[in-house]
């Protein structure tokens, strides 16, 4: 499997599907990883260009050199830190596929959160209209829009790159037509006058002073335009909640996820604001502070 591994670190026999599950499992425990079965079986299946629950039916096959060469160098690379989401180009969402690279943040789940009660809030509505500020990938306006078959959003960005994965995700998933993608600084690029039913967000919210000291996969390979939120962290928090009203019809809804240490100061900055009607704050799955829901009042 790897030039430098001992004899006795090897398999009996030779290198099968198993015996590279197992070997690089540990290889990669030992390493640091925090799933390093996942890790091994996502990264085999993408140099075998097969489906991961494939591996199984095939654990005694023996995968040709350049399969081989292909995994080592994978495993090599995330050795080094480089997430597996971007080793493999795609990441889960909403159990929806999405196309990642460098160019856009890993979507999380907690910001399925937001998503969630945004879909919970439009239910009742035929054609709600949507901003999505800082879409990256596209997660968040991409999910609501396949869930939402009236759903209309407009889904902004300051990465011109970022925007070209988030468009090629929406064509890929055929709602492209009800997403208007629009490069510059959060509202800025928007029509005027345009009246809408939601905000969403998933802004930068990390400190600045906390970005060095983040996971090396995080602060090495993932783009800090969409991790650093300023000295405070609320820096484009701030810049959302504030301009908001001017996009909002009465009785919209403005979204915001949050760092789960944030919860209270992100609170009180939301109650400053005269028109804003807060509601009580969404955890996620770990029962962590996650998400700030506003209703626009005026």
């Amino acid at each position: 499997m790897n030039p430098q591994t001992k004899k006795s670190d090897a398999p009996d026999g030779p290198w099968t599907i198993g015996s590279l599950l197992n070997w690089t499992t540990q290889f990669l425990a030992r390493k640091g990883s925090e799933s390093p079965g996942l890790d091994t079986s996502v990264l085999l299946a993408h140099a075998l260009g097969c489906k991961r629950i494939d591996l199984y039916a095939r654990y005694e096959e023996e995968p040709g050199e350049a399969e081989r060469q292909r995994f080592r160098e994978l495993v090599r690379r995330r050795t080094e830190g480089c997430p597996v989401a971007y080793l493999v180009g795609r990441k889960e969402f909403f159990s929806i596929e999405f196309e990642v690279n460098p160019a856009v943040l890993i979507p999380r789940p907690d910001t399925e959160w937001v998503v969630y009660e945004c879909l919970r809030l439009a239910k009742e509505m035929t054609a709600p209209v949507l901003i999505d500020l800082g879409t990256g990938s596209g997660a968040i306006a991409i999910a609501v829009a396949r869930k939402h078959p009236g759903a209309q959003l407009f889904a902004v960005d300051l990465s011109p790159e970022a925007l070209a994965v988030a468009q090629r995700n929406a064509a890929k998933h055929g709602v492209a037509e009800r997403i208007t993608f629009l490069q510059g600084d959060l509202f800025e690029p928007l029509p005027s006058g345009l009246q809408v039913d939601f905000v969403l967000s998933n802004p930068p919210y990390i400190k600045s002073e906390d970005i060095p000291h983040l996971p090396v996969g995080v602060r090495e390979y993932e783009p800090h335009l969409a991790l650093d939120g300023g000295p405070d962290g609320f820096v484009v928090f701030d810049r959302i909640v504030q301009a908001a009203p001017r996009f909002l019809k009465a009785g919209g809804h403005l979204i915001l996820e949050i760092g789960s240490p944030q919860e209270e100061p992100a609170r009180k900055r939301i109650e400053q604001f005269a028109g804003y009607e807060l509601a009580r704050t969404i955890q996620d799955s770990d029962g962590h502070p996650r998400v700030l829901r506003a209703c626009w009042r005026g």
